[in-house]
């Protein structure tokens, strides 16, 4: 029986090849895009699962419900925290205090103590000690985690010893002088022994460390000797705890915010608090070290896509299939007269869905794996070829497998069961006993409400995306160009004299030095002040930088009081912005004049001789921050170069030739400022990348759909439409006929999808505190843009039944 029905099947669907090609195309298509979905879901939900303590694994993360929206971004702690919260809690196991440096130059002694090689490390050089490796699961292919108990040891991973020695073998036991980057503490050149090799990090962890140096060496030897809560904080330091099991963390909670009231200031309002490590990658408002985070909501959203297209996709099926059922209605008939019943038809006709849905299943792999390059290279993520060879994917397939045959072919076998044999062996079969063209009409109207919000979403982001992009940040981000650098004794008896020979090429016009831009994201070192000789702590903190006194002409800061700093470097002073004078109480930017702020301590105190016109001083998707601007030479990590828009490349030789010649142990590199920030919306241009494929895509399968809608009643009307002719009809009436119907389902499509985007997006827009307001247009657009798709959809089968013989289709019974 099997046999006869596969054999069928198989009859049937070649000698309907359009159908079949159209519905295998569509299924393929809709289940393609679910495996993606379920890829980039799959790869995000496994970051950090690999780790055996990961239940037991807690972030302290820092609060401030009083300053939200001024707050940086939370993961850091105070410098004391990680050396105390172990004694004031001896139930914690391990107390993981972690940095992160950025920036670092790595230099390879030659034999006679100079420079054999040079490496520049951005980002991925941590200093930890072995309890970070006592929580978290990173083994090692050669040494001891427990040699990080001693100061200026380093364990490089397989991938760097590889790069700095040739093979980690080689790399045992050899050393290599550190440079860190950034400029919070200075330090000179640090000295490490490689004690061990670390195995490749795996791709789904937010510690991509390159190198694990030892806690307590270099830059991280000031930090363990801090002792001072109301001090700064920066975004690399972090601290995370593993705790005992069974422990209440309602209650350990409670017990943490008690204790760090204690330690702090009385009136100081941030509070610390415990992250579970399976909740770190999910928060896309602290952020962590690797800089990928998803929200549980856009989780949430991506599902909802790949449901709503599959979806799409099966309805495909269902109005094809009923679109053909008039064709198969005699060969029903006759098997019904030949004894056949309801169950075996039903059987035969899921059957051929099974067939249909097998083959889009394979070939919807096909365009995965075709795909898979562009995905990663899009998404910036890391997914093998291999990812096929997961059971959870092939279990997942197998799901959709079943899923989509019920869904797209429980009711066409339905439908074409229950015709009745002595209609259809008469030719009576009509549109009113082929019953559902209003289910149909109703499945192409879900079908373009699911394309419309798509459609609106996508064209909200990208608006969203010029905005960022577009909107005046309050300072001039053209044609700058900062090179990192690391203070030493060279550059100390050099910057002066770099800095004319900078200026004297033509075409640079301003250099500045400084510890940082205008603006960063979640980069910034962050300074709790006291105001004015106030004993009382001021129950805000600010962004710290520090600059010369060119700073502000560079980047084309304006003043709206007082002067700028002055030159020397032995006078220090402060500029402020706006913000900070609002958050001070004051209304007038002179009255802040001559008034003190100390910082650190009181290890900085000097007077406001500046007022700047605030600035966004961090992404649009935080308010301005209150901003401290003073000098401070040991503090300074890069140098900003404004330049001439004419002849760029030319400029940037002369620029990298001085800069060699006069610092020739440090590796030259630049960054264009307003590459740099455009990077802060990665996520959100990746986003608009992958919204707009999904929207194309729905839009495609929608039009599948009509294209089945409009055969369906091409078939059924083609009587009425030869009356027509005959009668006087144009081309043009059949046209308008035909095209009624589909423009008054695509405007109900769009009276519905109008309130659902506008809600969805408006809570997307939420997250930022710079936003659009979600135009009319943009709702015109969508609309407008559906109907004319769909117009066009239609036209082939509108055409084929306006210019048929009306003769033939009268004459045939």
């Amino acid at each position: 029986m099997l046999r006869n029905y596969l054999k069928t099947a198989i009859r049937n669907l070649l000698r309907n090849r359009n159908y079949t090609i159209i519905n295998i195309s569509g299924l393929a298509v809709g289940i393609a895009v679910c495996m993606m979905i379920f890829f980039i879901i799959q790869y995000h939900t496994s970051y950090d699962t690999f780790h055996s303590k990961k239940d037991r694994i807690y972030r302290v993360i820092t609060e401030n419900p009083a300053e939200a929206s001024r707050n940086s971004s939370g993961k850091e702690v105070p410098f004391p925290l990680p050396a105390t919260i172990k004694a004031a809690f001896p139930s914690i196991e391990q107390v993981v205090p972690v940095w992160e440096s950025h920036n670092d130059q790595l230099i390879l002694p030659d034999s006679k103590g100079g420079t054999a090689l040079l490496f520049k490390e951005n980002k991925g050089v941590f200093f930890m000690g072995p309890e970070f490796f006592n929580t978290f699961d990173y083994p090692l292919l050669a040494g001891s985690h427990t040699s990080l108990k001693d100061p200026n040891t380093v364990l490089l991973t397989k991938e760097t010893a590889e790069k700095y020695f040739g093979s980690w073998q080689a790399a045992m036991g050899k050393t290599l002088k550190l440079q860190a980057g950034g400029s919070l503490f200075s330090h000179g050149v640090d000295i490490l022994t490689v004690t061990g090799i670390l195995a490749t990090i795996p791709v789904q962890s937010d510690f991509q460390m390159r190198m694990a140096v030892s806690y307590g060496t270099g830059i991280t030897e000031d930090l363990s000797k801090q002792t001072d809560w109301e001090d700064r904080t920066n975004s690399d330091f972090g601290c995370y705890l593993l705790l005992p099991e069974n422990i209440s963390i309602n209650e350990f909670n409670q017990q943490l915010l008690a204790w760090g009231n204690k330690m702090k200031a009385p009136d100081n309002k941030e509070r610390y608090t415990i992250q579970p490590l399976e909740e770190v990658h999910y928060d896309t408002q602290t952020g962590n070290y690797s800089n990928q985070t998803i929200s549980h909501r856009l989780v949430n959203v991506l599902w909802q896509i790949a449901a709503f297209i599959l979806l799409i996709a099966c309805v495909n099926f269902i109005n094809l299939s009923t679109a053909q059922a008039v064709n198969r209605a005699k060969e029903v008939g006759v098997r019904k007269v030949l004894g056949s019943n309801r169950s075996q038809l039903r059987t035969q006709f899921l059957l051929e869905t099974f067939l249909i849905v097998v083959l889009s299943v394979l070939i919807a792999c096909s365009i995965v794996l075709v795909s898979l390059p562009f995905l990663n290279k899009m998404l910036e993520l890391s997914l093998p070829y291999s990812v096929f060879l997961n059971s959870t994917i092939l279990l997942f397939l197998l799901a959709i497998a079943a899923l989509v045959t019920l869904l797209a072919g429980f009711y066409p076998s339905l439908v074409l069961s229950r015709f009745n044999p002595v209609n259809t062996l008469k030719a009576r079969l009509t549109a009113k006993t082929s019953k559902g063209i209003s289910l149909r009409r109703g499945l192409v109207v879900f079908q373009f409400v699911v394309a419309q919000v798509l459609i609106i979403g996508t064209l909200i982001i990208i608006k969203q995306m010029n905005f960022f992009m577009n909107q005046p940040l309050g300072f001039n981000k053209e044609a700058v160009v900062n090179i990192p650098f690391r203070i030493d004794s060279t550059w100390f008896s050099k910057a002066d004299y770099v800095k004319q020979l900078l200026l004297s090429i033509n075409g640079v016009k301003a250099v500045s030095y400084s510890s940082n831009t205008p603006v960063e994201d979640a980069d910034d070192l962050w300074s709790t002040l006291k105001f004015d000789h106030n004993p009382k702590e001021a129950d805000f903190r600010a962004i710290t930088k520090f600059a010369d006194e060119t700073y502000l002409s560079t980047y084309d800061l304006q003043l709206v009081a007082g002067r700028n700093l002055k030159s020397s470097p032995m006078t220090r002073e402060f500029l402020v912005n706006e913000s900070l004078l609002h958050s001070l109480g004051y209304t007038k930017a002179e009255d802040i004049l001559n008034k003190e702020i100390s910082i650190w301590g009181d290890r900085i105190k000097c007077p406001v001789v500046g007022v700047i016109k605030d600035f966004n001083n961090r992404s649009f998707r935080n308010a301005v921050a209150p901003l401290l601007v003073t000098t401070n030479v040991t503090m300074y990590s890069q140098a900003a170069l404004k330049l001439d828009n004419k002849d760029i490349a030319a400029v940037l030789a002369s620029v990298k030739s001085i800069w060699e010649q006069s610092f020739p142990d440090l590796i030259y590199e630049y960054r264009f400022l307003d590459e740099k920030i455009a990077g802060f919306y990665k996520q959100e241009a990746q986003l608009s990348q992958l919204y707009t494929v999904f929207a194309i895509l729905a839009i495609f399968l929608s039009c599948l759909g009509l294209y089945g809608l409009a055969s369906f009643m091409a078939v059924q009307r083609i009587k009425e439409v030869g009356i027509r002719k005959v009668l006087g009809a144009s081309s043009g009436n059949i046209l308008m006929l035909f095209s009624k119907e589909f423009i008054v389902l695509i405007g109900l499509a769009f009276l519905i999808a109008t309130p659902l985007a506008t809600y969805f997006m408006q809570r997307w827009l939420e997250d930022y505190a710079y936003r659009i307001p979600i135009s009319w247009w943009v709702f015109a657009v969508g609309g407008g843009l559906s109907i004319l798709i769909a117009l066009l959809t239609i036209s082939f089968q509108a055409l084929k039944a306006a210019t048929a013989n009306p003769v033939r289709s009268l004459r045939t019974e």
